[in-house]
Formats: structure tokens, sequence, C-alpha cells
């Protein structure tokens, strides 16, 4: 199977969201509760579903995994920010149909080339109830639109752009890297602060010692969500490391570590694994989809159940043989592309966000669509062609400007996901700071 099955269920591990007083009046005798988070719970079997995820994926290298209570804890706190994140989105209005979700699963199913009923046997054989699954995909659509939205807010200016262009004529470097992050609350006490250092210092000096390696105690003792692939961070280039940093990863050598250095997660440790010259990078190209599509809107005029019908009774003349041009001509209600036969050109996957470029990926050249929701209504689409396109001058402006929007990005999220979890009313009753919100993990310095 591809990889997105494995990542799906890591992701979201099965998430409920039925509130506390409610699950706990309908849970068995033998279930127990793992974590209380605000209004809500997380149950033990979620838990356990989500730590055997893990496990499979380090099959024949479970020797790198924490200790079990370690390992309950990292899981759990994966599964704390999915609940949180979801609830907040759920306020902030973001909605998933089923509608949705049954097209996110059909589309699953075919990128492993299997029928939905085959998906449905592999997920029981893995030992995950198919409702599960529907629940987990739909909390990922939920996080994967709280992020977009708050992506909206991100602005690179025009200088940051020339700025790291002409950093990259004179000769661009990539640098590989790996952390660890020991948390610290905003506004921490000098007692968490000293505490958090001391951890920080104990962990470099264990990796000194070489009593383990960066990766294997990233897996035991960081706080980061990427804690569990060792801290990884991949290839990044200067434009994408946060500045305070940048300058003295230049000037570091392959195996070097970084730290330990005070941020605004906490105290890090930061890795250079390797560094390469730009031009020795792959080439960069972009997949590109031409599509064309017909939108019915679900507004004031036109309710849920009209819109529906009238989608499925174009996408029906079409299937019949009827020319798509004409039909979004005579039919589709967006304005900007009715007057092209609903053409929308040649573009990324993910133009218009994960959900729409699900469905354009999920398609062979020529085929049409199954009729699905967006915030807009509801749409059916032809994939016309499918082409690698490179990157050229043209279009690099845009793509440095989006690599510094996706590093800003990820700097105010994680900020983000800090005051989410700083706010919230969490109780862990698993892992090693059961009953606690904050805790240490690791040797002490010294």
């Amino acid at each position: 199977m591809s990889r997105r099955l494995p990542a799906i269920l890591l992701a979201a591990a099965a998430t409920l969201s039925a509130p506390f007083a409610t699950v706990a009046q309908q849970l068995q005798p033998l279930e127990r509760i793992a974590a209380i988070v605000d209004e809500d719970v997380i149950l033990r079997s979620e838990l356990d579903l989500a730590l055997r995820n893990v496990v499979s994926q380090y099959a024949g290298r479970e020797n790198q995994l924490p200790p079990q209570a370690v390992l309950e804890r990292q899981v759990l706190e994966r599964l704390v920010l999915v609940k949180l994140q979801v609830a907040r989105a759920r306020a902030n209005g973001i909605r998933v149909t089923d509608q949705e979700v049954n097209q996110a699963v059909a589309s699953i199913a075919q990128q492993n080339q299997m029928t939905v009923d085959a998906l449905r046997q592999r997920l029981a054989a893995d030992g995950m109830g198919f409702e599960d699954f529907r629940r987990s995909l739909a909390d990922e659509i939920t996080v994967q639109r709280m992020r977009q939205s708050y992506a909206q807010r991100i602005n690179v200016s025009e200088g940051e752009v020339d700025a790291a262009l002409a950093q990259q004529a004179v000769g661009g470097r990539q640098y590989h890297l790996a952390h660890i992050l020991v948390a610290v609350p905003e506004g921490a006490t000098a007692e968490q602060i000293a505490t958090g250092q001391r951890k920080i210092e104990g962990i470099l000096g264990v990796i000194e010692k070489g009593e383990m390696d960066f990766a294997a105690a990233a897996v035991r003792y960081s706080d980061s969500p990427n804690a569990l692939e060792g801290g990884d961070l991949g290839w990044r280039s200067l434009d994408e490391i946060p500045p305070a940093f940048a300058n003295q990863i230049r000037e570091m050598q392959p195996g070097q570590i970084l730290g330990p250095v005070r941020g605004p997660s906490g105290f890090q440790l930061l890795l250079l694994s390797e560094v390469r010259d730009a031009s020795e990078a792959p080439a960069m190209t972009v997949t590109e989809y031409h599509v064309r599509h017909i939108l019915v809107r679900v507004n004031d005029r036109q309710d849920e159940a009209t819109a529906k019908a009238k989608i499925d009774t174009l996408r029906a003349r079409v299937v019949g043989g009827a020319d798509f041009q004409e039909v979004a001509r005579e039919s589709s209600e967006d304005n900007g592309t009715r007057g092209q036969g609903g053409d929308l050109g040649w573009f990324p996957a993910d133009a218009f966000g994960p959900d729409f470029g699900r469905q354009v990926t999920a398609l062979a050249d020529g085929d049409i669509s199954q009729p699905f929701r967006s915030e807009a209504g509801w749409h059916i689409i032809q994939r016309v062609a499918q082409r690698e396109q490179d990157v050229g001058d043209l279009n690099r402006r845009a793509q440095v400007r989006e690599v510094i929007g996706r590093r800003k990005l990820e700097e105010e999220y994680e900020r983000y996901l800090r005051e989410l979890r700083g706010e919230a009313y969490v109780v862990l009753r698993a892992g090693d700071r059961a009953e606690e919100v904050d805790g240490a993990s690791a040797p002490s310095g010294g």
C-alpha cells in the first residue's frame, strides 16, 4: 500500500468527538479514559490503536522506540492536539460533510488500488473499525482546513523574496537538519526554565558521551511533534530556517550540533546532518493538471438538496455523451469560468486546496468525477491532461515566496498550537506524565 493510509491513521488516530458527559454515560465497564481534554475525552482504546500504528511503522526497528510510558505520552500528546484543533475548527464554523468523507475514502482506496470494501477489510485486519477510520479522516480534513484558514494571515514581502533570490544567485546551499525540543510553556516560571535547561543539557550529554545517537535521543526525549521521526526536518534552504539560527548553521560542519538554544518554544538542539549545493538538489518540477469544472452553488436561493439534484443531473448528461464544455457554458454557476466552458487551466493539485486536489489526482485523463462538495457548492470536474512542468525563472519568484511563507506558517502555527494547548484543561491518565500537564522525562544535566 502507499504511504497515504498509515499517514492518515497516525495523523488522526481515530479521535472521537462526543462530549465528556455523553461518553462517560455510554462507556462499557472495561473502557478507560486516557486523557481529559476540556469537555472531551480520549479513550484508552483510541490511544492503543494509535500506538499500534506507530509500532507497525517501526517493524524491525522496535529498539529505536522510547520506553512504553514515554511513547504513550508522545502519541497521547498528538491526539490531544488533534482533539483541540478539531474543537476550535468546529467552533469557527469549519465543517466536513459525510459526502466529503465518502469522497476522501474512495480516493484513498483508489490510490491504494483497491475497492472501498477491500479497504474496509484491510482496516479490520489492522484492528481499526471502518467508522473509526471515517472519523479519523474527517478530523484530518478538518485540521487541514483549520491550517489553511490560518495560512491566510501569513504575509511575505517583496523585499524578503528579493533577498532570497539574491542569496540563491550567489550559490545557495541546502542543509539537512534534525532537532530536539524541550518545551517550556509561555510565561514559564524561573523553576520551569531551569528544569528545561537541565533537561536539554542532560540530553546533549547523553549524545556527546556516545550513549545514544541524535535520532534515538529525539525519539526518546524530544517534545516536538516529529519526535518519532528522529526529529528530522529534511532539506532546507536558508530561507526556510529561522533567522535566529540561519547564520550559525551556515558556519557549521556536517555532524555538528548547535545548542542548547533558547527559542519561543523552549530549548532546542539542532543537528546539521548534510550540506549540498542547491545545484545538487533534484530538478525543480511540479506536476500540473488541466481541469474543467461545473459548479452548482448552495445559497439562500438554492438549498443543499436542490443543488445536489441539479449536479447529479448535469453529471448524468455529461456521462451520457453531452459535451462537458457545452454543459458548463449552459449550466455552471461559476461566472469566472462559465464562458470558457468551465476551463480552470493548468495548476498543481493543491492549488484549490487538498479536497479539490484529492479529486483531481484520483482521476485518469478524460475521466469525470463524482459530485463533491466544497464551501462554494457542488462540483463535478473533468481531468483533461497531466504534465510535468519545469519551475523556470518566471515561476521561481512564486516558488521562493511559497518557501518563505511555508517557513513562516510553520513558526506561527506552532506558536498557535502552543497557545491552544496552554489554554486547554488537559489531564493525562497514561504515559510518563499521567495526571500532569507539565513534567520532565530526560536525563538531568550536571
